[in-house]
């Protein structure tokens, strides 16, 4: 499944959870648009992740890390692993920045 599509199914799946419509997203995007994100014709920029992501009550990284989480019957499992990748390279990745 490709990436555009992986998040399509993402979103649609924390707008049902959260029980809003596509129209909800009005103040933010057109239903229209939203259709297409879900359906995977097209990507948000970041800024219009944001956006989204405010109407959801999501941070982004949760929906990015629901884009990536991967297939399989134990989800629960998955997620943790995901989150024990993303911790492990963000410390990595902290521990290098030189400080302000």
């Amino acid at each position: 499944m490709e990436t555009k599509e992986r998040f399509g199914k993402a979103l649609r799946l924390v707008r049902l959870q959260r029980s809003l419509s596509q129209e909800a997203f009005a103040l933010v995007s057109s239903r229209t648009f939203v259709s297409m994100l879900e359906r995977g014709k097209t990507s948000p920029t970041l800024e219009k992740l944001e956006e989204l992501c405010s109407v959801l009550g999501v941070h982004p990284a949760t929906l990015v890390a629901l884009t990536y989480l991967p297939d399989g019957r134990d989800k629960e499992r998955s997620g943790r692993e995901l989150l024990q990748i993303i911790s492990r390279e963000l410390q990595q990745l902290l521990e290098g920045m030189p400080d302000d």
